[in-house]
């Protein structure tokens, strides 16, 4: 794989940048000169390597829904059964939070309701998540491991369950109570696909 050019660099940098002050002011709140102030940089860098906010937006978009795709980078050295205990402790938990803040994704997915590129980019994740899962499911079942009948739908059933839980526990104020709610949930997929595990 080739090194990254100069331009490249610079656009993650101040993509990057973005993402940390939209952070800490709010996605909305966050203006060209805001990022260069943060960047140490003149606001006429920014708008050289982008043409607009709203072109900066769209990268800052395709920044995070990348980031969200490492929830499902696992181990490949483990077994078959180990892997899937592992992804499923990686979605049953406030990683995500870690790897994109909350208020920032959320801010950018209310942007679905009014532009169709945002909301193809939230589609093709979520489309893709599932897509992952199914394939865990499948080859889980295949080696024995679990005995769904159908793998895509029950990684929608378990998906559905996912997302209403993140969604809930954003609302709640208590990190031990949002873990609770979580183990909760992750046992619940556990019955669906009929697995005990100790880390559970």
């Amino acid at each position: 794989m080739g090194r990254k050019s100069l331009k490249d660099v610079r656009r993650q940098e101040i993509v990057q940048a973005f993402y940390t002050i939209a952070d800490a002011q709010g996605l909305h709140n966050t203006s060209i000169a805001m990022i260069a102030e943060e960047m140490d940089v003149n606001p006429s860098l920014i708008l050289h390597y982008f043409k607009s906010k709203d072109e900066l937006l769209l990268s800052l978009i395709d920044y995070i829904l990348d980031k969200y795709l490492n929830i499902y980078r696992v181990n490949t050295d483990l077994t078959l059964i180990e892997q899937l205990e592992e992804m499923l402790d990686n979605l049953f938990s406030t990683k995500w939070d870690t790897l994109v803040s909350d208020h920032v994704y959320y801010s950018c997915y209310t942007m679905i309701f009014r532009d169709p590129v945002v909301r193809k980019k939230y589609k093709q994740l979520h489309d893709s998540l599932r897509v992952s899962l199914k394939e865990q499911l499948a080859q889980a079942k295949a080696a024995g491991i679990i005995s769904v009948e159908d793998p895509e739908m029950t990684a929608k059933i378990i998906y559905t369950v996912l997302e209403g839980a993140y969604y809930y526990i954003c609302m709640e104020p208590s990190k031990q109570k949002r873990q609770e709610i979580m183990k909760q949930y992750k046992q619940h997929a556990l019955q669906v696909l009929g697995m005990t595990y100790a880390g559970a």
